[in-house]
């Protein structure tokens, strides 16, 4: 069984940056695909960005050139960083990795979310 602890969020003005962190944390599991969500009020919520094990990305049109994935194998965390933040960035942002024994019976997990809140 794998745990997440998210930290990072915060609230910002338009404009300026943050830094979101998933630390894992289990014995004997690997992590494969990385993701990070977010959630608006009112929305549904969507893939923000993902980097895969080979440091491969992905991002959401909204947030390219804007956001940067990245992860630390070692200390089994993954980042999200956030710069140039609009007010539509506003949201409940979740990490959400891929861990198991193997990448056959790897499960998804998420974390507990944490906030962004960006003012104009």
């Amino acid at each position: 069984q794998a745990q997440l602890v998210e930290s990072g969020g915060g609230l910002v003005q338009a404009g300026g940056s943050l830094r979101l962190s998933c630390a894992i944390s289990g014995r004997g599991l690997s992590i494969y695909d990385m993701d990070w969500y977010r959630q608006a009020p009112g929305k549904q919520r969507e893939l923000v960005a993902r980097i895969d094990i080979h440091g491969s990305t992905y991002y959401a049109d909204s947030v390219k050139g804007r956001f940067t994935i990245s992860r630390d194998n070692g200390k089994r965390t993954g980042f999200l960083q956030m710069s140039s933040l609009k007010p539509e960035d506003t949201a409940v942002y979740y990490c959400n990795p891929k861990i198991g024994a193997a990448v056959s019976n790897a499960e998804d997990y998420w974390g507990q979310g944490t906030q962004v809140t960006v003012s104009s």
